[in-house]
């Protein structure tokens, strides 16, 4: 059954809005309210429910401030931390201090020395080169020249015209002045005359292209020169250009 509701005249003024609560109907109100808190997991915010007869009004909890503000510091914790952290200087490479690369040490194999290739010598060669014949073996003003005369600036080296051994050394008379004798050893003697100077002595072992003295004009000569004698046995003169050039030398006559 509806209740009959309290006759308001123009005079009375109307005051259930503003009447008070009762005790009981706010406790109801606190309950209801914190169990929606709990329910929703909501931290500051409370939502009071009403009766039917007043909307539900919003009630802020006395902390909502400062859980705000603890709540924006934990999300720019949250930003900061997302926020990839600054690149680290990138460090100059003159300034670097890089550790050393070991290197490997090549020991580097010695070239093998080169062969000295020496040309052998002649077992005959000329006495004096590049002298200029001024008298062939034969006859020359009645009387045999009996050898071939080679001349160049008086002081030439005279060289022994093959290997063999000294049996001669000094003046030899009969106008050849300062003369050297070799024997080779094979029945054949060579003859070096009118030398300025000799280098070689009685009994020396000389080998071919080996100085046994200098050019000259000692004994009977016009001028400097180096008589050159071949003999078959001692004083058995034969001409030298044929013996020589058969052994490889050339004398130009």
């Amino acid at each position: 059954m509806q209740e009959d509701s309290p006759v308001q005249n123009e005079n009375t003024p109307d005051t259930t809005a503003e009447q008070p609560q009762r005790p009981g109907r706010r406790n109801r109100l606190i309950v209801l309210g914190a169990a929606a808190v709990v329910a929703l997991g909501v931290g500051g915010v409370a939502v009071a429910t009403t009766g039917p007869d007043r909307p539900a009004p919003t009630a802020v909890s006395a902390d909502a401030q400062s859980r705000a503000e603890a709540a924006g510091r934990a999300d720019r914790s949250a930003r900061e931390s997302s926020t990839p952290p600054p690149a680290s200087p990138s460090v100059s490479p003159s300034t670097a201090s890089a550790s050393p690369t070991p290197t490997k040490t090549v020991t580097a194999k010695p070239k093998p020395k080169p062969k000295k290739t020496t040309k052998p010598t002649p077992a005959w060669v000329d006495p004096m080169p590049g002298a200029s014949v001024t008298s062939c073996y034969g006859q020359r003003w009645g009387t045999l020249h009996a050898g071939i005369d080679l001349a160049l600036p008086s002081g030439t080296p005279i060289h022994a015209a093959a290997a063999g051994t000294v049996t001669q050394a000094g003046d030899a008379a009969d106008g050849y002045g300062n003369s050297v004798f070799i024997d080779h050893g094979n029945g054949y003697l060579t003859h070096y005359a009118h030398q300025s100077r000799i280098a070689v002595t009685v009994g020396q072992k000389v080998k071919a292209g080996q100085v046994i003295g200098y050019e000259g004009a000692t004994g009977d000569a016009t001028g400097p020169h180096l008589h050159f004698e071949v003999h078959q046995g001692m004083w058995n003169q034969i001409d030298p250009a044929p013996f020589m050039r058969t052994r490889g030398v050339d004398l130009g006559c």
